[in-house]
């Protein structure tokens, strides 16, 4: 995932759904998919169909865990055969690898660590309707037609049961203007798993976002001590699937 360009060609669905609003572009994934900010405090998220974490699926797990988390409000999602969309209330907040934070990394990477902490223990394991288990997750890489390595059937025991994130890469904490955690965004495949499936990722992506070196920082910031064994088969199945 990266920046986009000012000049990023606007999908015709965006235009239409930013009205008359202007629109600057914010983000794009590895799929082809933008995020677009308007001027009238909107997100408009778009790209082709996502076969592993749709925006369908986001929008409704979203409205599901404002309850217990600070998420945006949805305020319109569709799809149709080539591609689909979300629209979202904008909030008072950036991503932690927003360009503020790029001389700060320290202040970024424990705060994505405390903010998974923090989702980890407010959310409730009990009436969570979804799972990010590992069949779960392997059974979505075979739908999609993805070789797995027969080990990564052999998962580890789980250490702790919580509802994870799914997606707890460094861009998808938002912090206040101070670097406090307050938000979560990409929430399409939260479910119930080991926490070291969300620690795993979240640390790994340190060293995308700010370099090597930051990935124990922020299982510290989380407040446990690295589990290698766990870490190591869930960085992998992150990047087998």
């Amino acid at each position: 995932m990266s920046f986009p360009s000012p000049g990023v060609a606007i999908p015709a669905r965006v235009r239409h759904l930013a009205g008359d609003a202007a629109l600057i572009p914010v983000w794009e994934n590895g799929i082809g998919g933008l995020t677009f900010r308007t001027d009238d405090g909107r997100y408009i998220k778009w790209g082709p169909l996502d076969l592993e974490a749709n925006m369908r699926d986001e929008a409704e797990r979203m409205r599901w865990a404002r309850d217990w988390i600070t998420v945006p409000e949805v305020v319109e999602q569709g799809q149709d055969a080539a591609e689909e969309w979300l629209v979202t209330v904008a909030l008072d907040a950036r991503s932690a690898v927003d360009p503020r934070w790029h001389g700060d990394p320290r202040v970024a990477v424990r705060a994505v660590g405390e903010g998974l902490r923090a989702l980890h223990e407010a959310v409730p394991v009990d009436g969570c309707p979804w799972t990010w288990s590992v069949p779960a997750r392997l059974a979505n890489a075979a739908r999609r037609g993805i070789r797995i390595p027969a080990e990564l059937a052999d998962a580890p025991p789980i250490d702790r049961f919580v509802v994870c994130h799914g997606d707890a890469c460094m861009p998808n904490t938002l912090l206040d203007a101070a670097g406090r955690p307050v938000a979560f965004v990409d929430l399409a495949a939260l479910g119930t798993a080991d926490r070291w499936a969300d620690i795993a990722v979240a640390s790994m992506s340190t060293e995308w976002n700010c370099g090597p070196g930051w990935e124990d920082e922020l299982i510290a910031a989380y407040g446990v001590t690295p589990d290698r064994e766990r870490l190591a088969y869930y960085r992998e199945l992150w990047n087998a699937t």
